[in-house]
């Protein structure tokens, strides 16, 4: 349907000032799909980290024994993961008593999110141990004992939480970095029996909720996640407006046919607005630089949670968690030589979408001014994950195949499309016909250009 800029007017009969009994029936289907879509944006974060939990349990890795570890590629399907570093993650559960999380010295940047996607405490470089190395405590909701001492202690709002942790490939020594993942101990306290390391680079896995986002099974999901959590506090009114769709704590799942509909109906359009929001926004503070067409992804810095003074910013909130995963303050720093920064484009230099079909060139002028590294990374605009090719490949790393450009003071073109260039075809990423994609640049330890506006990227431009 052609778009109109009418506002429609949902046209309600009422007699002697009661509604009718077509009315009656109609306004009450609009405030249960109206309230089934607010849930369904707000608790969004909440069924996409139990998508992180299900890949590793699919795979056969229980929660507390096992830590997956990987250099990741397309076939680890995740929302925006990137190959810039090895990755390990490991679903941890408190139900029993705190888990210890025990981390050497070195190059480690982690954190870790309770079940509801907000973030608990950073480890490693951006952690109190500000990679000295040092013992990590996460305590349960109703955990009133005594910490423990020689601990960086949190306490969770949520009984599952998600460790996520990275080591930094100095040099470009990736097995070396995957190494470093090896070392990192998880056990609950007061105990020895540490927790395997088990290496999935070569295997294909699942970490999103793309199977559940669209459909019924979205509520069923998270129906499962409140019957084993606590209520939080802060999220309470939300928890009310669960309850008038029939989903709660001590409630059964089990709406009507009827119900059922509108529930996956707002699974679908709950989806596609937050995809609006991520790809078709228009606010002012995304726009990263005027005359380009690249933006910011996160825009709230500094806040992992998206607090601002007036209140949490839900519409970046929104933004951030349909195309990533994972929050800490860290990955939203816009200070110089600090975290890293994240820019996000989905158009051409024209403004059309980019195309999956189309062969593009991306200019990128050097030194970019990171202090650790840099890269861009495509990803499939309908799963958010990195584009799957016959390449198996969806980055270009200035640690990896970028190397030998480091200490030039020109500039670079990378390549995108289906069809490899001559004599570049190591600057080129496969994309496919048919789909849509978006690439993300990132900037790991950010110097005075990436704020000042003096270094910019160019904007990807169709192959001539």
């Amino acid at each position: 349907m052609a778009h109109t800029n009418s506002v429609s007017d949902a046209s309600y009969e009422f007699i002697g000032g009661y509604p009718s009994s077509a009315t009656t029936d109609q306004a009450r289907d609009d405030a249960y799909l109206a309230r089934a879509l607010v849930a369904y944006r707000f608790w969004y974060p909440t069924v996409s980290i139990e998508g992180i939990f299900n890949g590793n349990r699919e795979i056969g890795f229980d929660d507390n024994k096992v830590m997956g570890i990987a250099a990741t590629t397309p076939r680890q399907v995740g929302f925006t993961l990137n190959s810039d570093t090895p990755y390990g993650a490991a679903a941890l559960d408190l139900s029993e008593g705190p888990m210890v999380v025990e981390l050497p010295a070195g190059p480690y940047i982690g954190l870790v999110d309770d079940h509801n996607h907000r973030w608990i405490t950073d480890l490693g470089i951006p952690g109190p141990d500000h990679g000295a190395g040092g013992k990590y405590a996460i305590l349960p909701p109703d955990y009133s004992a005594p910490a423990p001492i020689d601990h960086h202690v949190s306490q969770s709002n949520s009984y599952k939480v998600l460790l996520a942790v990275r080591a930094l490939p100095i040099g470009g020594d990736l097995d070396a970095a995957i190494a470093a993942l090896s070392r990192v101990k998880i056990y609950r306290l007061g105990t020895d029996k540490l927790a395997d390391v088990v290496d999935t680079s070569t295997r294909s896995m699942d970490s999103s909720c793309l199977r559940w986002e669209d459909n019924l099974e979205f509520w069923r999901v998270l129906h499962g996640i409140l019957e084993e959590e606590p209520v939080v506090e802060e999220f309470r009114p939300m928890h009310g407006l669960l309850t008038t769709l029939g989903i709660g704590k001590r409630t059964s799942f089990a709406p009507g046919e009827h119900e059922a509909a509108l529930l996956a109906s707002a699974a679908r359009q709950g989806r596609d607005q937050m995809l609006v929001t991520a790809f078709a926004g228009t606010r002012a503070d995304q726009v990263a630089w005027n005359d380009r067409h690249w933006e910011w992804v996160g825009l709230v810095p500094d806040n992992a949670d998206f607090e601002t003074p007036a209140g949490i910013d839900l519409e970046a909130r929104d933004r951030w968690f349909v195309q990533a995963i994972v929050a800490s303050p860290a990955m939203f720093r816009r200070v110089e030589g600090s975290g890293s920064l994240y820019w996000l484009a989905a158009r051409d230099n024209s403004g059309t979408y980019l195309d999956g079909g189309r062969d593009y060139t991306l200019t990128v002028p050097l030194p970019v001014p990171a202090k650790l590294f840099w890269s861009v990374t495509i990803y499939d605009a309908q799963t958010r994950s990195q584009v799957q090719t016959s390449q198996n490949k969806g980055a270009l790393r200035s640690l990896f195949e970028l190397s030998s450009e480091q200490n030039s003071t020109d500039e670079i073109t990378l390549h995108f499309g289906p069809n490899k260039p001559m004599n570049s075809a190591d600057t080129w990423l496969e994309t496919v016909p048919g789909r849509g994609w978006f690439a993300y640049v990132r900037i790991y330890g950010p110097e005075t250009a990436a704020f000042d506006g003096s270094w910019r990227p160019g904007d990807f431009t169709p192959a001539q």
